[in-house]
């Protein structure tokens, strides 16, 4: 398996892609026409950047390999590609989704998650 890719998402969107069995992306992925995810190696700095404070998300991680040629990695922050899904992520690429909770300090705990 390659390496995963990750998805930070709000945990009731989510239910959303539970009952239709397929997601369709934030309204920031929509309006960018892709859904963005980050490599292990990027979720932290994509949590601190977008989701600062933020409580009831989840962590999702993905089956790149699942995705086919849909999936391209793309020059973005700083230079680095970050995986982008040109269609709609199908239940059958996820691995797994768990709660992404706050520290005291107001910054995600992936401690255990990647």
């Amino acid at each position: 398996m390659q390496n995963l890719i990750y998805k930070i998402v709000r945990a009731e969107e989510w239910q959303q892609a539970r009952d239709t069995g397929t997601y369709h992306g934030a309204p920031v992925d929509r309006a960018d026409g892709f859904i963005h995810f980050s490599t292990a190696d990027q979720v932290e700095e994509t949590a601190a950047k977008h989701f600062a404070g933020q409580t009831d998300l989840l962590l999702v991680a993905v089956d790149p390999g699942v995705l086919g040629a849909d999936l391209k990695y793309e020059l973005s922050r700083g230079g680095a590609l970050f995986p982008h899904l040109y269609a709609a992520l199908s239940m059958t690429a996820v691995i797994s989704e768990k709660p992404l909770p706050l520290k005291d300090n107001g910054m995600h705990n992936f401690e255990g998650l990647i």
